[in-house]
């Protein structure tokens, strides 16, 4: 069928053709986990490259420039986190509808998603302008880290409006069923990103030298340009899910559904990235290499998790449009097929960090000291990488089913009862020092996965109604 949104359902007879009737209900499950998933792991690792390429060449700038650098960026993350788990929901009640084949409401919460987006980037604006230096002063770190990080911050959170539009188009065609249109998106702006980065980072031709102040105003326009793509897509009928403002209405129902979704959802986003601004505590004393390292050893580590993102996204997105086609056991089978190919995949990607850890790192500097700290830093953490495939697949699929409170209180625990108690004690009781706060983390992961492989096998999330 088709609606006056222009998205093919079961039924065919889209004008477009068969390339927006793929039904994703059915089928073979490793099959449409391998087709939707890749191209979900293309764009998300994308993501994740401009801030590398960011930080490579803000390496060139020193220590003081890589952890202002860096601890804004978390900052940044946090901020996004809250956004991404309202994304959560919307993406939870466009897949259960388009399992049902249901575009019309699909499209009324897309729609209602923007109104929630666009008020929050601006309030994140707004605190931005006038708070950037405090809350870097809050996170204990010294003056020249303020003095370098301040700027960045400052202009990405100026920025959240363009990078929200881009982050609420990409969950919108990936909720729908559509995962290349986004990854193509993330090239272009990519290209973009790390064309421009190096040159107002260090003023070639005839723009001016900016430092860190042009990586954060590379990110805000690259992150533009992918928002106008994404709406061109989703406005032009150029993806499975045609938006348009005709018959828009504000519907505080849809938006309180979405929040409700959402927000143990973005909880569950910001208890992770706080989690990380706690860990930065315990490190600073260490002084600013060890800040550096903690920094490097996190960009490679978000790096490697995307692929392992991208395909958990994409096992949400099935167990949510499975069980709207009311197939909860196919949902159930989605993502243990999903934890096992990535722990396949991460298996690969452990054992490259525990051979080339100082190779990674002298991708973004060459320091002595800053190569010994952020290797060690790199092989501890591959020790967490076999269980971050199977954490993330069931996260994301028991997100995905809108189930988003357990996830929430698993983070929750782990991080103040497991991370932070084991980082304080490991660092200040042992010979471990900042090596302890490594290890601490590492131990996190394991209980995760634990209790969420239990969640999962009990089964109650593929009875949620949301």
């Amino acid at each position: 069928m088709e609606d006056s949104g222009g998205f093919t359902g079961r039924g065919g007879g889209n004008r477009r053709g068969a390339r927006f009737e793929k039904d994703w209900t059915k089928g073979s499950i490793v099959g449409n986990l391998v087709s939707l998933g890749w191209p979900m792991m293309v764009g998300g690792s994308l993501n994740m490259l401009g801030p590398t390429i960011d930080m490579i060449w803000v390496g060139r700038l020193g220590s003081s420039a890589i952890a202002g650098v860096g601890v804004s960026g978390m900052v940044v993350m946090l901020v996004n986190s809250a956004m991404a788990g309202l994304y959560q929901g919307m993406r939870s009640m466009i897949a259960r509808a388009i399992g049902a084949d249901n575009p019309e409401e699909a499209r009324h919460v897309a729609q209602q998603a923007m109104v929630i987006t666009l008020a929050y980037s601006v309030i994140m604006a707004i605190i931005g302008i006038f708070f950037a230096e405090q809350i870097l002063i809050l996170m204990g770190v010294k003056a020249d880290v303020v003095e370098q990080g301040a700027p960045y911050l400052r202009i990405n959170f100026i920025g959240m409006i363009t990078m929200s539009l881009r982050m609420v188009t990409e969950a919108t065609m990936q909720a729908s069923g559509d995962g290349k249109k986004p990854m193509w998106v993330a090239v272009f702006f990519r290209i973009f990103h790390v064309a421009l980065s190096p040159v107002l980072i260090f003023g070639l031709w005839f723009f001016p030298h900016m430092g860190v102040t042009g990586a954060a105003v590379t990110n805000v326009l690259s992150q533009g340009l992918g928002a106008t793509i994404g709406l061109w897509f989703l406005f032009s009928g150029q993806t499975r899910l045609r938006l348009s403002m005709r018959n828009f209405r504000f519907d505080g129902k849809v938006i309180w559904r979405i929040v409700k979704i959402g927000i143990p959802a973005s909880i569950m986003g910001m208890e992770m990235n706080l989690g990380n601004l706690v860990l930065v505590w315990f490190i600073s004393p260490f002084g600013t290499l060890g800040l550096a390292a903690h920094t490097l050893n996190q960009r490679v580590q978000f790096f490697i998790g995307m692929p392992a993102m991208g395909l958990g996204q994409a096992a949400g997105v099935l167990v949510g449009q499975n069980l709207g086609a009311k197939q909860p056991e196919r949902a159930v089978t989605t993502g243990w097929r999903a934890a096992g190919l990535l722990t396949v995949m991460m298996l690969f990607f452990s054992g490259a960090v525990l051979l080339w850890a100082e190779y990674i790192v002298r991708i973004f500097s060459s320091d002595p000291a800053l190569v010994e700290i952020a290797s060690a830093f790199i092989r501890i953490g591959a020790a967490s990488y076999l269980l971050t495939g199977l954490t993330g697949s069931l996260q994301q699929c028991i997100s995905g089913a809108g189930d988003t409170l357990p996830p929430m209180l698993v983070t929750l625990l782990n991080l103040w009862l497991v991370q932070v108690p084991l980082a304080f004690f490991l660092s200040r009781y042992t010979g471990l020092e900042v090596y302890g706060v490594r290890w601490a983390m590492v131990a996190g992961t394991v209980t995760a996965a634990i209790a969420y492989t239990i969640y999962y096998q009990m089964g109650r999330w593929k009875r949620k109604e949301i």
